[in-house]
């Protein structure tokens, strides 16, 4: 297959049984008329089974637009969004809902912790309101790696920052989701936590096979990621394979971020 014409060669192209997501023609419209914002402008993009992906691009690029609608958190205007081999755009509300529930995994910049519950059963939640059993030996070893046992008990009240927020990452992973989607996940931590975070999010796609794409504006924290796609104007512009920050500033600084 060809690369699409709004893709700046090179184009890794996936074929569609290795990509856990994927937007075609994407177009998401905010406003009417005179206040029309094109926030997608016929975006295509394939993110790669057991890989982590990044998401840049300079302020009103779309990238956290285009996030939350491969994530099922918003709706196009026009084109279709793939998780596996599902569009989203034919599923009801309900479905919507229940595919979110079982298939894909959230860690926001805001923890979005119950503050009411523990560590633990912050982490089991989402499959305690499905009315599933967290599977022992996995959930341990995701536990085992936030390196927060001896914390489960505590309270988000009682837990730092970046304790939160690996708590938040452990909670996306538990449920073994198809996907991860992280929205700026170091924006509210200090470096020492976000590296802690990264680290995390890394080791969880080299040795578990998880699928993780993330949304942030840290060169630093994007040279984690095995690929970054850079947004500008709606349109994927660039990518890059094998990042570090120092590439990825330069690429920045040529698109105006």
């Amino acid at each position: 297959m060809q690369p699409r014409s709004d893709v700046v060669p090179p184009f890794v192209h996936i074929p569609p049984t290795r990509a856990a997501a994927r937007a075609v023609d994407a177009v998401k419209v905010y406003g009417t008329d005179l206040t029309e914002v094109r926030a997608l402008n016929g975006l295509n993009v394939e993110f790669e089974r057991g890989r982590f992906s990044a998401i840049m691009g300079p302020s009103g690029s779309g990238k956290s637009t285009l996030l939350h609608c491969l994530a099922g958190l918003d709706s196009l205007t026009s084109g279709e969004i793939w998780l596996g081999d599902v569009e989203l755009g034919v599923l009801s509300e309900r479905e919507l809902t229940m595919l979110r529930r079982d298939r894909v995994g959230f860690v926001f910049q805001a923890f979005n912790l119950i503050p009411t519950l523990s560590a633990a059963e912050n982490v089991t939640l989402p499959m305690d309101l499905a009315g599933r059993k967290p599977d022992a030996d996995w959930l341990g070893t995701v536990i085992d790696t936030i390196g927060l046992r001896d914390r489960l008990t505590h309270r988000p009240s009682e837990l730092s920052g970046g304790q939160q927020q690996r708590v938040a990452a452990a909670r996306a992973l538990a449920s073994q989701p198809e996907i991860v989607f992280a929205d700026e996940p170091t924006g509210n931590l200090d470096s020492r936590s976000g590296l802690e975070l990264l680290g995390f999010v890394r080791r969880a796609v080299d040795e578990f096979g998880q699928t993780v794409v993330m949304v942030t504006h840290d060169a630093v924290a994007a040279s984690h990621a095995d690929r970054v796609v850079f947004l500008a104007d709606g349109r994927i512009v660039d990518e890059m394979l094998e990042p570090t920050a120092p590439r990825i500033l330069d690429r920045l600084k040529r698109l105006g971020g």
